[in-house]
């Protein structure tokens, strides 16, 4: 089958990023000819609150690919489309997360629509953003689905989502497969031993861009009454899209700097392994969500989740086997989590139930249900 994969590709950094390339190589390896179309341009300076938005990393995966789109600019919509037609695929795959790029994605489906034969697939990280614009998100969503064939969702909250805006589409619940993209090069002695930390310490990790819906403010709160059960160490690792400063007036208003590391900075693909080998849980207090690759890259290093009941979060956690799940926004309950994840951490064999759960999140079985649309 001829694909075109359209979605943020290297140099371009992030998530999104590796995933597009994961899909790529499945893609490849089941036979099918693929090409990348990727942005030239993904978000003007002035809108994106991170320091750069090219991959640093010492560590790629370098794909062909070619950069076309720019979020903007109608005319390389335009030419975007006339690529594709060009290509003549069987079939195009969006790879979609917020309504920022609804206008590009949208025409490009619709031209795609009318002067060709190839069909079309979303899959969708988001459908409804996690700060919101109600009435303008609303309008940009809606064009963006209006002309897509089909649809994959990765957590039920999105694909209830979904049929709120379109009630009649045709789709298919996939769970967000396991991010297998990073390098298993350090051990827990080693990663200690390079981030100062004791092998008989406890530590928590908390991994990934800081936004306001992820809800560190919340574990930070918590960590008082956790260090009241026992010592532990909190490892902080993100670039911060988010007021910076309120966080670590937080960290020195609960006088707990002493037991936190931060590292507040894009994590080089190199260095992602070196924070999860260190960690004994993977921590996601978050106030909203769809689903999360965080806990997918935890699932690659066998990793028990500590997360919150919100979206489809609560959906790829086995309660007491791979992690815990505790209400969104409840400190206490949070602190409780945390404290009961250590004493039973001897008695549980988290590693070996991660690793039988997390063969269920394939991307094998992510490519062929975007194929097998097409197929049947």
């Amino acid at each position: 089958m001829k694909i075109v994969l359209v979605g943020t590709a290297y140099p371009m950094r992030g998530g999104i990023a590796h995933y597009v390339a994961l899909l790529y190589q499945k893609f490849i390896h089941l036979g099918h000819e693929v090409q990348i179309v990727s942005f030239k341009r993904q978000y003007p300076k002035f809108l994106f609150p991170g320091k750069t938005q090219q991959d640093t990393s010492q560590e790629v995966i370098e794909l062909p690919s070619i950069a076309l789109i720019d979020s903007i600019n109608p005319i390389s919509w335009i030419k975007t489309f006339r690529y594709i037609k060009k290509l003549k695929p069987d079939l195009v795959v969006y790879k979609y997360w917020m309504p920022f790029f609804a206008p590009c994605y949208g025409t490009i489906v619709l031209l795609t629509r009318l002067f060709t034969r190839s069909k079309s697939v979303y899959i969708g990280d988001n459908i409804v953003p996690h700060e919101q614009i109600p009435i303008v998100d609303y309008l940009l969503t809606k064009w963006a689905l209006w002309k897509v064939d089909f649809f994959i969702v990765q957590s039920e909250t999105v694909q209830k989502d979904l049929l709120k805006y379109k009630s009649k589409a045709t789709y298919k619940l996939v769970p967000h497969p396991v991010f297998e993209i990073f390098q298993e090069k350090f051990t827990l002695e080693s990663a200690r031993s390079r981030l100062k930390i004791g092998l008989d310490e406890k530590v928590i990790l908390f991994f990934g861009y800081i936004r306001a819906y992820k809800g560190l403010n919340y574990l930070i709160d918590a960590l008082p009454e956790v260090l009241k059960q026992q010592p532990v160490k909190l490892i902080i690792a993100g670039e911060f899209y988010d007021n910076e400063d309120k966080y670590r007036q937080q960290i020195q208003a609960l006088d707990v700097a002493s037991h936190i590391i931060l590292k507040a900075d894009y994590i080089p693909n190199e260095d992602v392994g070196l924070y999860y080998a260190a960690a004994d849980v993977v921590v996601l207090p978050y106030i909203s969500a769809t689903q999360s690759g965080i806990i997918q890259i935890a699932y690659h290093y066998n990793k028990p989740v500590i997360t919150t009941n919100v979206g489809g979060l609560p959906e790829v956690i086995e309660e007491g086997r791979t992690g815990f799940v505790v209400p969104a926004q409840d400190t206490r309950a949070l602190a409780d989590a945390i404290s009961r994840f250590f004493k039973v951490k001897n008695e549980i064999n988290f590693t070996e139930n991660i690793q039988k759960y997390k063969q269920r999140f394939s991307w094998e079985n992510l490519a062929r249900a975007i194929t097998d649309f097409v197929e049947s």
